[in-house]
């Protein structure tokens, strides 16, 4: 099998199995439950030998998609349930089409992280979280300018919060989260509304409120999610 370049590297034969078998599980073409090919059959199937599907299959249970087996095929896991953080980066990198359920999923998580690494931001750099916000009005009323300032937004955030692990985690969704933002703001609604969310957390901002910072913030998502589920909350609210 000829290597594949990937940021002017090859990739390993392994890793290309291993990304062939996620995308196979994900499209359901094996089903949680059942069972991958036997490791004879995989090498065969891919062209490889069996030490570099064993060494695919390996990395494959650590992060949660298989249970490897000794002398028989490895079961498919509920990777819902028996996954991780790789598990996500993985079903992101695989996610050819944004689907508004795994953009409601994201949204939901946003509220459980978002407003506390925002408070800290606040609470620790507070002129560099204004400067941020500070040229709101050059923010141009189109998706790709929205998503394009939503996604620095958030990486700046939490590159100012003391806990560098909200930085990894927003981070894993640098290849997605451009995408699903601009789904999310190809609706003028919900650029309305985050228009509004960054002025307000700058007004907050301004004064050194970080309590109300991760309040307004709190507020903010939860709207935000509430609108993708229902867009006819901002009508009604009219």
């Amino acid at each position: 099998m000829t290597a594949e370049k990937k940021g002017g590297k090859k990739e390993r034969s392994s890793d290309q199995i291993e990304m062939k078998l996620i995308k196979a599980i994900l499209t359901r073409e094996y089903s949680t439950g059942g069972t991958l090919r036997p490791e004879r059959e995989l090498a065969e199937y891919y062209g490889v030998g069996r030490p570099t599907v064993r060494e695919a299959l390996q990395r494959l249970e650590r992060d949660g998609w298989i249970t490897v087996r000794k002398g028989h095929p490895a079961i498919v896991n509920d990777y819902w349930h028996q996954g991780n953080i790789m598990t996500l980066v993985h079903i992101i990198q695989n996610q050819d089409d944004v689907t508004d359920e795994f953009i409601s999923h994201l949204l939901e998580l946003r509220i459980s992280l978002a407003p506390v690494y925002i408070r800290n931001a606040v609470a620790a750099h507070q002129p560099k979280v204004v400067a941020l916000l500070a040229n709101l009005d050059q923010l141009k009323p189109d998706a790709d300018s929205y998503a394009a300032f939503d996604w620095e937004l958030q990486k700046n955030l939490t590159r100012l919060s003391p806990n560098p692990i909200y930085l990894l985690i927003v981070n894993s969704f640098d290849s997605f989260y451009l995408n699903m933002a601009r789904k999310y703001f190809s609706i003028r609604e919900h650029r309305e509304a985050s228009w509004h969310y960054y002025h307000e957390l700058l007004n907050v901002t301004l004064q050194g409120d970080f309590i109300e910072a991760e309040r307004v913030a709190r507020k903010a998502m939860e709207k935000s999610l509430e609108l993708w589920r229902n867009p006819t909350v901002m009508e009604q609210g009219k």
